[in-house]
């Protein structure tokens, strides 16, 4: 039998405040990005008690070459798959 079903986990983890919760959702899927079965830019957050107000934590636009952005939503510059290091 062929089962070509998936799962879904969902790790809670509690911050202070929405910016918080931002930061920190990003630097968690940021360093689990080495993990194929991440799918980074479906992370979402939500208000403790109303998981259907998610809000995204990613533009996720699709890009060239089966790749994602990874800028926050409604960022004003290009899309990119990857971010720009600060010198």
């Amino acid at each position: 039998m062929n089962d070509d079903r998936r799962f879904v986990v969902h790790l809670t983890v509690v911050a202070d405040d929405l910016a918080a919760a931002h930061v920190l959702a990003r630097a968690l899927t940021r360093s689990l990005a080495f993990l194929p079965q991440l799918v980074l830019g479906e992370t979402t957050v939500s208000e403790e008690g109303d998981p259907a107000a998610q809000q995204a934590v990613f533009c996720d636009r699709r890009l060239p070459h089966r790749r994602r952005c990874v800028l926050r939503p409604g960022h004003a510059e290009e899309c990119t798959p990857r971010l720009r290091t600060r010198l």
